[in-house]
C-alpha cells in the first residue's frame, strides 16, 4: 500500500477516533477527514440533529450504537481481512454509508457528487 493511501487512512481513522471518544449526543462540531480527492469537512453536529448515532457508529455485527457502548476504531473491522471486499477499508465503509444516506436525502440538499463533500 502506498504511503499516501496509508496517510489518508490514518488521518480518517484519527478523525473517527476523535468522534468516538466524544460524549454521545455531543462530539466535535466538525471533523476533517483528509483525502486525496480533497478533504471532507464533516459537519458532525449538523448530522446529529438529523440522525441517530447508531446510523453511523456501530458495534460487532453492525449492531446499532447504544449509549455507553465503547466505540472501536473503524479499522478494527474495516481492514483487508474483512470478509466483505466492498467494505474492507475505512474509506470504502465511509463511502458506502455516506453516499447511501446522501442519496436518500438528496431532496433536502445532501450532496451526491464527489465535489459536494471533497473540497480541494
Amino acid at each position: 500500500m502506498s504511503k499516501k493511501i496509508v496517510s489518508v487512512l490514518v488521518a480518517m481513522l484519527f478523525s473517527f477516533v476523535v468522534a468516538g471518544i466524544a460524549v454521545a449526543g455531543q462530539g466535535p462540531e466538525t471533523i476533517t477527514l483528509k483525502a486525496k480527492k480533497g478533504d471532507v469537512h464533516f459537519a458532525h453536529w449538523k448530522h446529529q440533529e438529523k440522525t441517530k448515532c447508531g446510523e453511523c457508529h456501530h458495534g460487532p455485527g453492525h449492531s446499532p450504537y447504544k449509549e455507553g457502548m465503547k466505540i472501536q476504531t473503524c479499522d478494527k473491522c474495516h481492514n483487508k481481512s474483512f470478509e466483505n471486499k466492498k467494505l474492507n477499508s475505512v474509506m470504502k465503509a465511509a463511502h458506502k454509508n455516506c453516499r447511501d444516506c446522501h442519496k436518500q436525502h438528496k431532496s433536502e440538499g445532501a450532496p451526491t457528487k464527489c465535489g459536494g463533500c471533497h473540497k480541494k
